[in-house]
């Protein structure tokens, strides 16, 4: 009869030695720390781009706005004209002048020119066929956060067109 073996009880096997230093906690923290800061930047750097868009996307909606009420302002400043036909109905007429000058008028009893940095009105603005007021803004915008980049701010521009039509 063969007997069983016993195990042994006591320490236990210590693996061989190897030639490499053991690796310590403090090597893995510092690479950890460094992609951690990159991360963090990284992330900031793409809240900042989000944040200037965003703030330039905002100011052409105020700035198209602004160019709606100037439009509807000028096409309602029309004079009454008459068809060249035989009928001789009355017809909405407005010139390129008027429109400008309307649109010029509206923008200084609003105080635009407060809420938006060198609004001007464009070369665009004016009636090309007689019943149609058309009115280009264009103002400089200083998104947040990047203004030391474009100290100069962005220039955006709107543009509106609005209708005279005389109806019974």
């Amino acid at each position: 009869m063969s007997r069983p073996r016993r195990q042994r009880v006591g320490r236990p096997r210590q693996e061989p030695e190897s030639d490499q230093p053991p690796r310590s906690q403090g090597n893995d923290a510092g690479q950890l720390m460094v992609l951690i800061i990159g991360f963090v930047l990284l992330a900031l750097l793409l809240t900042t781009v989000v944040v200037a868009a965003s703030s330039v996307y905002i100011e052409h909606k105020k700035l198209l706005s602004l160019a709606d009420g100037a439009s509807v302002a000028a096409a309602d400043s029309f004079t009454l004209g008459q068809l060249a036909t035989g009928g001789g109905s009355p017809t909405a007429s407005l010139t390129g002048a008027r429109v400008r000058s309307t649109a010029v008028e509206f923008l200084d009893r609003s105080s635009a020119s407060g809420r938006f940095s060198g609004l001007t009105v464009g070369p665009g603005t004016g009636s090309p066929d007689g019943s149609t007021a058309v009115v280009v803004l264009s103002a400089a915008v200083h998104p947040p956060v990047v203004t030391f980049l474009v100290p100069d701010g962005i220039r955006i521009e709107a543009s509106s067109t609005a209708r005279s039509r005389l109806t019974r």
